[in-house]
């Protein structure tokens, strides 16, 4: 198989399904890679110049072109200049999903400003935190958000409410020269010690992701897309692919409206390319009748959580031949490493789909634990080679040190240590395995719990799944299993299990499954593991229902399985492992059994009766048996002793 010099994609279908991606005007006009040499607004104000009257953004309330979005932005850029310490000073925007969340992040990076963004609706704590550790001079916010502003502020930082800019100071361009090395934005992400972690990034190496976002989806005027998400790396992407290729952004705030108006505002906004997460999009399409028509739509665009093949399913189902899925791979630090282009055509192996193919000027390496890279098909760390990636950690100098490293061949890139596990296919096409961090040894075997949260996604009734190992009693770690429903009533323990059985292996059956409405989520709408909660101690919901152990030995073995699962009430019909038995507890058990009953059963005894019932039902008969047995020893002694108290009168007879 060729491959392009540039890109390092395969020659193969996916060049045509992405030929498919123009305009249905034929006037795109594509993004080169000399305009990333400039800083943003001074791409944004060519726009203006071109489209002035053009729809930039519209809300709920509001409708701005791009030269009233551009004149807000220069007046609020001018009120922060008579507050502002100058460029490179870090001024944070404390606003919500609104047009003036735009003029704010504009108006920043116009005077050199370094952009820190919050949002209301994040925890106190995180949002003190990201003005402590980003050390921001300023708070750009609202009327209706100003007293959070100032119960965060502690009298460190200036304060400016974007509704009471003067309205006398000049709305005209400030001609100010932003150099593309200079820092534009400061987004803090999760952290694996618990705090946030703030990467930052230059003009240059965001209008680089703009470009490839840009030359990837097509985008250009008169396109119109939605924004679902509050000011992340992910939105960012979408506000600045839209507004500095002179096209539509459209406000829907999800959290305010919830999904019920999303269909029909879709059609009504003749939205043409729709950007979401998976699991927005999966509510979104799965509640679709098939009556539905998007005549405006062409491109279909999801990232930021692994895609599943029934997902891809919905988008053949109810959308139009000439709809394009795209699927996007990448990270705050890395922008957009991956795509994979899917149409009607386009077969899904397996349960998740691929994260796709490379894009020019970034690389993915897959690397052992040595840091050695791995063939095709091997297992490994993803590291993404690039002088494109972002600069670092804010004020974390180890933690930068430890991820991004210096090009092993001497050259200008840097890899970045992604600490996610991926496979190359032999056609150069990456599969995402999950987090590396995440793995876990349970009885010396060594587990990926995305292995096991994608076997369960792969049941039909399960929309969202996460696994984690817990070690709730020390020294006892078992891997739990944290499932939404997509119905009700929700599939039993006993139903998973029974479709696990012949996906995975015994070691990788969770021991515990704990039913939630939603999983908790990160403020970067990734599952946030360490708020899930510890399974309780009751019984799972089985097939079989809660039957109370009668007879004294019955009794005796719930005890036992009670004390040893951690679970009550144990039922007599209840099966040892649906409850999350398994072999090391069986090993446990029958050693009680043992021990209780002074009976010797084979480990093999609980395999074959798992339930309270029938494990009774052998102990008695093992009991008798061994009774039995007992009685015909002595039988046989008495028997002996007789035939030679016999054999020893006949014996004195013959003698007399």
């Amino acid at each position: 198989m060729s491959y392009s010099s540039k890109t390092m994609e395969p020659c193969h279908p996916q060049q045509a399904i992405r030929a498919k991606c123009f305009h249905p005007s034929g006037a795109f006009i594509e993004f080169t890679k000399e305009e990333i040499e400039q800083s943003i607004p001074s791409r944004f104000e060519k726009m203006v110049r071109n489209y002035p009257d053009s729809i930039a953004v519209q809300t709920k309330n509001r409708t701005l072109t791009y030269d009233q979005l551009n004149k807000a932005a220069n007046g609020l850029a001018r009120a922060l200049l008579t507050q502002s310490g100058g460029e490179g000073e870090r001024i944070a925007v404390l606003l919500e999903h609104d047009a003036s969340l735009l003029t704010a992040i504009l108006g920043i990076l116009k005077i050199g400003g370094v952009l820190v963004p919050m949002d209301p609706f994040f925890p106190h704590e995180r949002n003190s935190y990201i003005l402590d550790d980003s050390q921001a001079a300023i708070i750009v916010t609202s009327k209706k958000h100003l007293s959070l502003a100032n119960s965060l502020n502690r009298n460190q930082h200036r304060v400016l409410n974007i509704d009471e800019i003067d309205p006398g100071l000049s709305v005209d361009n400030l001609g100010l020269a932003v150099a593309p090395h200079a820092i534009a934005y400061i987004l803090y992400t999760s952290g694996s010690t618990g705090e946030p972690k703030g990467v930052f990034q230059n003009h240059r190496n965001a209008l680089h992701d703009i470009m490839q976002y840009t030359n990837a989806l097509r985008i250009e005027r008169g396109d119109r897309m939605n924004l679902f998400y509050s000011c992340s790396a992910r939105s960012l992407r979408a506000i600045f692919g839209v507004l500095l290729n002179g096209a539509s952004l459209f406000f829907f705030n999800v959290k305010e409206e919830g999904m019920t108006d999303l269909t029909g505002w879709l059609m009504r906004k003749e939205i043409a390319l729709y950007h979401s997460v998976p699991s927005v999009f999966r509510q979104f399409a799965g509640g679709l009748t098939g009556k539905e028509e998007f005549p405006k739509l062409r491109l279909i665009r999801l990232g930021g959580e692994r895609v599943l093949a029934r997902d891809v399913e919905l988008y053949k189902r109810h959308f139009s031949p000439e709809c394009l899925l795209c699927i996007g791979m990448g990270a705050t630090e890395t922008g957009t490493v991956r795509q994979y282009f899917i149409d009607r055509k386009t077969e899904i192996r397996g349960d998740v789909v691929p994260s796709g193919y490379a894009v020019a000027d970034k690389e993915a390496v897959i690397l052992n634990d040595a840091g050695e890279g791995v063939g095709a098909g091997g297992v490994g760390e993803i590291a993404i080679k690039s002088r494109y990636v972002a600069l670092g950690y804010w004020r974390k100098p180890e933690l930068t040190r430890a991820v991004f490293l210096p090009d092993p061949t001497g050259g200008d890139e840097q890899l970045y240590l992604t600490g996610d596990l991926g496979r190359m296919l032999p056609d150069g096409c990456l599969v995402h395995l999950g987090r590396k961090d995440f793995q876990v040894k349970i009885r010396g075997y060594r587990i990926e719990p995305s292995e096991i949260e994608l076997a369960r996604l792969g049941h039909g009734m399960i929309k969202e799944a996460a696994v984690v190992a817990r070690e709730d009693r020390p020294g006892d770690k078992r891997l739990v299993a944290y499932v939404v429903a997509d119905h009700e009533p929700a599939p039993t323990v006993s139903e998973l299990r029974r479709f696990l059985k012949d996906k995975l292996p015994d070691y990788m059956m969770p021991s515990s499954l704990v039913y939630l409405q939603a999983l908790p989520l990160t403020p970067g709408g990734k599952v946030n593991r360490l708020a899930l909660p510890a399974p309780d101690r009751s019984r799972p919901q089985l097939d079989t229902p809660f039957q109370k152990a009668q007879t004294p030995v019955e009794r005796a073995l719930a005890e036992i399985w009670t004390e040893v699962l951690g679970l009550e009430p144990i039922g007599a019909l209840d099966n040892f492992f649906d409850l999350g038995g398994h072999s090391l507890l069986a090993t446990q058990v029958m050693s009680r059994v043992r021990d209780s009953f002074q009976v010797e059963l084979p480990l093999r005894a609980l395999f074959e009766t798992p339930t309270v019932a029938d494990l009774a039902v052998a102990i008695v008969q093992t009991q008798a048996d061994e009774e039995t047995a007992r009685l015909l020893r002595e039988l046989d002694v008495i028997s002996d002793q007789e035939a030679q108290r016999r054999l020893a009168q006949t014996m004195q007879g013959k003698e007399s």
